[in-house]
């Protein structure tokens, strides 16, 4: 085990009590304390346990699994610039998530479950397109999931427009947030998002074989057109689950497997568990900013473009050295 996890695992502590203590009404730590034990007033434990909590647990959850997808896409692709959203399943989220509300449907499970399955409604679409007489390559996914995206964003633009009066709601909900997180929600995306980061962990040595040419992983025994759908059917789960209850949050599985990659290395065995704590410290923390930098609450999308964007722009030019 790397000497980092247990630092990560800390921080995630330390960031779960940090999440639950502030807000528009700070509690104290020891308050918190007697919240979780069950003797605190009525009023500061609804606070913590029907609003924070499972808002904090949602954002967790959302972190760890689109920084593991996006680091399963870059082995996939060898290509370290691969992010969740590649095969165009945050815009079949968007279209789904956008005919609801357009047809006046717009209660908060009704978005959950047609942003979820019209995001992977598209996954498996783009995967179909992608695929040849030979096999799945690589560059074929890619071209289908950039073409599905582009389609599916015209779509969500036309639907906007004729979104009236419930544009405003569709727009908001595309920014990406947490603002109706529930244990509903926590719920709903828990199983999934567990069940596909515990198969990305147990297949780290097959992505470090991947990483290193697909020649390479025939040489040692992996079949790897097997192994590639099963990779993409994770992350489109993964991504498609947190997207279903976040919306659109972008950079994320761009700059968390990098930050640990920078510091970690290549081995998956050390980064992909790396990747998925410091995912879950992160999100909770950039929400933790979205709801008490203004009196309002701002959109963790845009949160995370601002910090992703020189982020992005940063291994761009580190790439050309």
């Amino acid at each position: 085990m790397h000497k980092l996890i247990p630092t990560l695992i800390m921080l995630n502590v330390f960031i779960f009590f940090l999440c639950l203590s502030l807000g528009s009404s700070s509690i104290g730590f020891y308050d918190v304390i007697d919240i979780l034990n069950g003797v605190a007033d009525d009023n500061t434990k609804a606070i913590i346990l029907d609003y924070r909590m499972p808002r904090i647990i949602t954002s967790m959850l959302v972190g760890s699994a689109l920084a593991t997808a996006g680091c399963a896409m870059q082995a996939l692709f060898r290509n370290p610039l691969a992010d969740p959203y590649v095969l165009g399943i945050s815009s079949g989220a968007s279209v789904g998530a956008a005919i609801v509300i357009l047809i006046g449907i717009a209660t908060t499970l009704n978005i959950l479950f047609a942003a979820f399955i019209s995001s992977l409604l598209t996954a498996f679409v783009v995967y179909k397109l992608g695929e040849t007489k030979v096999g799945l390559p690589i560059y074929t996914l890619l071209l289908a999931g950039v073409a599905m995206a582009s389609f599916l964003s015209g779509v969500t633009s036309l639907l906007v427009y004729l979104a009236g009066k419930d544009m405003h709601q569709v727009i908001f909900w595309i920014m990406g947030g947490f603002w109706t997180a529930n244990w509903l929600k926590a719920e709903f995306i828990i199983i999934p998002i567990v069940a596909s980061i515990i198969y990305v962990l147990i297949n780290a040595w097959n992505l470090n074989a991947i990483l290193m040419g697909e020649e390479h992983a025939l040489s040692v025994g992996i079949n790897v057109e097997s192994f590639k759908k099963k990779i993409i059917g994770s992350a489109s789960l993964l991504t498609s689950s947190a997207v279903a209850v976040s919306g659109i949050i972008g950079f994320v599985g761009i700059i968390i497997p990098h930050a640990m990659r920078l510091i970690v290395g290549e081995n998956h065995r050390t980064l992909i568990p790396t990747t998925i704590l410091f995912g879950a410290a992160f999100m909770p923390l950039v929400d933790l900013i979205a709801r008490t930098a203004t009196d309002g609450e701002i959109p963790v999308g845009i949160i995370t473009a601002l910090l992703g964007a020189p982020f992005f722009i940063y291994l761009l030019k580190r790439a050309k050295v």
